[in-house]
């Protein structure tokens, strides 16, 4: 029983990552990149089902990761929402077809930003600084 404790403690104490990208390649890529880091993972490829996700839990994510360009709802769009649930979500915006110039005049600000492609060193030491490890 104590092991059983032990490991549904350890799952809930895992930080929770909800990456968004319509490019199923991508988040499995990205998946498979962030695979060392101790962290749970839930992976979408239509922003509606991510946030569905994100209002169903309990408890916000620790991070959400989005690209930008999609075809329901841009990355910029996810940010307003999930902020409007949690106004303190920590986000990583990433893409390949804009720069960090698309967000300098709006109210949804990414904590982060990053150019694809990106070196996998430089995705992980995003999410690490963003989970603050």
């Amino acid at each position: 029983m104590g092991d059983t404790q032990s490991k549904k403690e350890n799952e809930r104490l895992r930080p929770r990552i909800l990456i968004v990208d319509d490019e199923p390649i991508l988040l499995e890529l990205a998946r498979h990149i962030l695979g060392g880091l101790n962290c749970e993972m839930q992976t979408f490829t239509n922003p509606e089902k991510a946030l569905q996700a994100f209002a169903e839990s309990s408890k916000s994510p620790e991070l959400v990761i989005t690209d930008f360009a999609m075809h329901e709802m841009d990355g910029l769009d996810l940010i307003r929402a999930c902020r409007r649930r949690n106004p303190q979500q920590k986000v990583l915006l990433v893409s390949g077809t804009v720069d960090e110039s698309i967000f300098a005049d709006t109210d949804a600000k990414p904590d982060r930003f990053l150019a694809k492609p990106y070196a996998p060193a430089a995705l992980v030491k995003a999410v690490r600084e963003l989970l603050g490890n």
